[in-house]
């Protein structure tokens, strides 16, 4: 849950000081090559150094959940900075 937690934490910092509101594309572009890194990070070190750490409960499918795992953090980081860039826009305003 923790590792879950900091992605949309970071998403959100992503998309709080992303520059624009109108450039929506180019944020889930970016947004989702960051969020496949991050999630590939945090994946590996969730299972390799902390078993049990993500609460997705795919880690008894082998490389299949790794994959999985990987994708879903990256959807958590991608929402996490659209909820940032909605909230750069309702602050800036």
């Amino acid at each position: 849950m923790w590792f879950e937690l900091l992605i949309l934490i970071i998403g959100i910092a992503f998309g709080f000081f992303h520059k624009g509101k109108e450039d929506l594309w180019g944020l889930l572009k970016m947004g989702a090559i960051i969020g496949i890194v991050l999630g590939i990070i945090f994946t590996l070190i969730a299972f390799l150094f902390a078993p049990g750490t993500l609460s997705l409960g795919v880690g008894l499918l082998g490389a299949i959940g790794i994959f999985i795992a990987i994708i879903i953090l990256a959807i958590i980081f991608i929402i996490g900075a659209f909820i940032g860039d909605w909230l750069e826009a309702k602050l800036k305003k």
